[in-house]
Parts: structure tokens; sequence; C-alpha cells
């Protein structure tokens, strides 16, 4: 028996935004650290000195390579470096869902493994997972790295709404078929999934994600003329929306019950300077409920966009085969951290219920004497664990025997090379 396959498998959740690590079996994920890495290039950017020659040069050139190799820092601290000091660049290895600097990502999973889980890569197993719509090639290039650079023994690459799939259902069985609205910090996807299959041809995603809802609250604060530092604005606005934010059912109502009761709805932020150290306060008013409704109003932050979330779930579903269509409806599931907005699901819900009666009702008109129209049950899935439902999918799927039999192997990846990562077997191991 292979020693690897008893310890418990690493699974990581790579996000645009935030990415989530820990090992098979666990509830929640051990860490959850901002997708960043801070490079330290004042290494490599210094002018070569042309008055030193030969072997001299080529020793202060390879210097600098290994101390730019070894001078890296990811997550908050690379946050924190890139404030305090000039010489750090920040690099965002993932956009919109997918890597684009994989420099930066093997550097990122070098620090996750090491630094934060602090284990051996060549005695566990490995989940990780990728965007709806990955390109087979990045498959292999995580493979390469995976079984090259850190020797892994075994890997399974997942795709995130199967997984947010698998951590959404809350009875004994798990229902494989259903719509993923996956809204993180970088992109939203909407995924139709048939029995642990994605539809490929139905994905939707729209330019709006997390991380606009919070250029929309910078933008808002900004032009109410809130006085905070501007090297502290984003991040301001960012612990605005997760704190303070909420999903309103009536955005005319939201704004007459905030201009009757200031008092109650008007909430303060106080931070201190980074450079100075002096402290600041402001208020936050109408953006906590103005940033969630971009979603449903797009038009108010995005003039090039303006599809509501739930019209685009309605889209998605409708262009799904029709044998499946009922099912889809009847599980919608949430995953990512900007679904946690306070009664986002009952919003949701009602937004896409109103749009299914209407049709339903129009169908009636058109056919009052011929036919009855069943209703269709909708129901949008909200549960605790949504915004770690990928990486708990993952824990669940890892933690099973046929996950083992399911990776591809070091042995595997010698003998064929990395186009075995091209294609991962969906299993259904937890049920």
């Amino acid at each position: 028996m292979d020693p690897s396959t008893s310890r418990p498998a690493v699974v990581i959740d790579n996000g645009t935004g935030y990415t989530k690590m820990g090992f098979a079996g666990n509830v929640e994920p051990f860490f959850n650290v901002p997708t960043v890495v801070a490079l330290n290039d004042s290494f490599v950017s210094q002018p070569s000195r042309s008055s030193i020659k030969g072997s001299s040069s080529w020793l202060n050139q390879h210097s600098a390579g290994v101390m730019a190799d070894l001078d890296f820092h990811i997550g908050e601290e690379a946050m924190s470096k890139s404030r305090s000091s000039g010489i750090y660049n920040l690099t965002h290895p993932i956009k919109h869902g997918q890597v684009e600097n994989w420099d930066a990502m093997e550097r990122f999973w070098q620090q996750c493994i090491y630094n934060y889980l602090r284990c051996d890569p060549e005695d566990h197993y490995f989940l990780l997972t990728e965007s709806p719509l990955t390109a087979p090639e990045t498959r292999e290039y995580t493979g390469e790295i995976m079984f090259e650079t850190f020797n892994v023994p075994g890997l399974y690459i997942a795709v995130q709404p199967v997984l947010a799939l698998a951590a959404g259902y809350t009875t004994k069985k798990c229902e494989m078929t259903g719509v993923v609205v996956d809204v993180g910090d970088g992109a939203t996807h909407v995924v139709p999934v048939a029995e642990g299959y994605v539809i490929g041809s139905s994905i939707k995603s729209i330019p709006i994600s997390g991380k606009d809802v919070t250029y929309f609250i910078q933008q808002l604060m900004r032009e109410r003329g809130e006085h905070i530092p501007p090297e502290d604005s984003l991040e301001v606005a960012r612990k605005v929306k997760e704190t303070f934010c909420y999903t309103c059912s009536d955005i005319v109502k939201e704004f007459n019950k905030h201009d009757k009761e200031p008092a109650k709805y008007i909430k303060q932020w106080k931070g201190i300077k980074p450079k100075t150290g002096a402290p600041y306060s402001c208020d936050i008013g109408y953006e906590r409920f103005l940033g969630p409704e971009v979603f449903f109003n797009p038009e108010i932050y995005n003039r090039g966009f303006t599809t509501p979330l739930p019209v685009v779930i309605d889209k998605c579903i409708q262009s799904a085969p029709i044998d499946t269509r009922r099912a889809l409806y009847k599980n919608i599931v949430l995953s990512g951290g900007s679904t946690m907005f306070k009664d986002f699901h009952r919003r949701l819900q009602r937004e896409v219920k109103k749009i299914v009666g209407a049709r339903v009702h129009a169908s009636e008109a058109k056919f009052s004497n011929e036919v009855k129209a069943q209703p269709v049950e909708v129901n949008v899935v909200s549960h605790p664990i949504q915004k770690h439902a990928v990486w708990f999918g993952g824990s669940v799927l890892a933690s099973t025997q046929e996950f083992f039999m399911a990776c591809h192997t070091k042995a595997e990846y010698e003998e064929y090379g990395a186009s075995i990562c091209r294609t991962n077997p969906v299993f259904k191991g937890m049920y």
C-alpha cells in the first residue's frame, strides 16, 4: 500500500481573490489568504556595473537572481510589505479565474505548501481546483509544476462548481444535478451541472464580481467626500463590503428608511492612517445596500452590462437540455464569498421565481384551452459554509478511497507525460 494514501490529501482552492487550503476531512480550510505575491525586484533591476567583468559579473547576476527567488511573500504579508516598502511589487497570478503568471503561481504554491501547511508534498496526494472553461493546456502546466517541482505522488484537478454542488446538499442523498452560482472576487459564473458533469455549452459568466462591488463602494465613498487615505481606500471599501453590506428587497424603500432614520442605519468606520499613524473615521451610508445591488441592477455600476444575475441564471437553465431544467431550477446552489450578503439568497430566489412565473403565466394564456402548465419549483440553496463551498466539497471528495483511485499518479505522468492531466474523471464517492 502506498503510504501517501494513508495520509490526508492536501486540498487547495485557488481563487482570483483568495486561496483556501487545508487537509481533506476537515470542515473548514486551515488558511484563507489573498492570492497575491510580493516580489522584491530590487535585486534583478539593479543596473549592471560595466566595470565588473568576467566571473565576478556573472557571480553578481547569479546572486541577485538567487536573492530575488528567495525574497518574496504571499497573502496578507505580501500586501503589508507592499504598503510599507517601495521595493516590493504586488503580482496577482490569477485574473478572472485563470492563471496568467505561472512563475508567481509556482512561488505561491511553494509558500502554501512549505510555510502554511508545513508538509512534505511527496507524502500527500493533492486536489487542486480550476475555474469552468479552463483550457486543457492550463491543466498540463499545473501537472508539470506539481509533478516536476513538488514531486507529488498523485494529483486531481477538480472543476470548482462541481465541488460546490457536492458541498451544497442538505439531505443524505447528494444531488449532483443543479446550477452553481459562483460569485468570487474576480469572476462570476453560472454553471449547470447534470449528474456531476458540467454542461459546458450552457455556462454563463457576467463581468461583475466581488471586486466590482468593492470598487463601487470605494467610488460611492469617494464621491461623498469621505476622508479616507488614498492608500487605504480600497482596503476600507473591502472591509465595509464584508462587514456592513446587505441585500435589500426594494431599493426605493431602503433609501427612504435611511433618510428617515439615519442614526439607525448609518454606521461609522474607524481606522489608522498607514503612513502617519493618525486615527480617522468615516460614515457608511447608502453603500451598505447599493454595493450588493449591482448584481440585480448592474446598470448603476456598469453601463456596458445591464443584465441582472437572476435573468442570467434563467437564460443559463433555459439553454440547458429540456429534460434537466426542472431539476436545475430546483437546486440553485450559491458559492463564493460574494454570495454571503444578508438575504442575498432570498432576493435571488424571489427574482428567479418572478421570471419563471411570468413565463408559465404567458404559456397558460397562450394555450388556455389546451394545456395547463405545471408549476416549476424554484429553490436557491444557501448554507453557512457556502463561502468555502468549493474547498469543503474538495475536502469531502478527497477523504474517500475513490479519490485516490481517480487521481493521476507520478508513475503515469512519467510514462505518458503532462497530457494525462487534460481530463479528470468524475466520481461520486461521497454517497
